[in-house]
């Protein structure tokens, strides 16, 4: 999605219904910065804030993301287009996610080893020796959580007996064995226990 164009056309949009930026956002209950955000591309509308927005401005969710009013015999072509890019740009944001589960699986373990090795080098009483190795710990812990939730949500898991490509709980996540990014897990749709792997795209 275009971020410069839509905020274009929320601008255009906006002064053809004759109000103000602090007119549209006193409507929507926001703030006119965030208004004035949307219309330079610096961001967008929230989801939540949406439908009400499209409302005011007489256009529908399609156009907000197209930048532009959809004609019907362009529709389709244009609703395709959209989901492409959405899917693309959810692949490039999941990419970026596991690159950054490795980076605080990296940064957590090395936390972890530089306190237990401290603890175990250093002339201490053991009581700093305790503290020393939990304060390790509880980066290490917090950091691998956080991993586990990233391996969660980024992508999907494909089941290796049906083909289904799937989000899991991250309870499964969680306790499930591994090799890497593959994970023991049971599709919620066949119901068969196997290695699924992670991949990016759904099919």
């Amino acid at each position: 999605m275009d971020q410069v164009k839509i905020g274009r056309f929320i601008a255009d949009r906006r002064k053809a219904n004759h109000m103000t930026q602090m007119q549209l956002a006193e409507k929507l209950n926001i703030t006119d910065r965030a208004v004035s955000k949307w219309e330079t591309g610096k961001s967008l509308p929230d989801v939540a804030v949406m439908p009400e927005l499209c409302r005011l401005l007489n256009i529908t969710i399609n156009d907000l993301f197209n930048g532009e009013v959809v004609v019907m015999e362009n529709y389709k072509e244009k609703s395709e287009q959209l989901l492409i890019e959405m899917a693309r740009q959810k692949e490039e944001a999941d990419k970026r996610l596991l690159s950054l589960e490795i980076l605080i699986g990296v940064l957590a373990s090395m936390i972890l080893f530089g306190a237990v090795c401290a603890a175990s080098f250093l002339s201490m009483p053991a009581w700093a020796r305790v503290c020393l190795i939990i304060a390790g710990a509880v980066p290490f812990a917090v950091g691998i959580g956080y991993c586990l939730k990233i391996e969660q949500t980024a992508g999907y898991y494909e089941c290796a007996e049906c083909g289904h490509q799937y989000v899991p709980p991250f309870r499964s996540v969680l306790w499930s064995m591994h090799m890497g990014r593959t994970r023991r897990m049971k599709c919620p749709k066949c119901g068969k226990t196997s290695w699924n792997k992670k991949v990016l795209t759904k099919s």
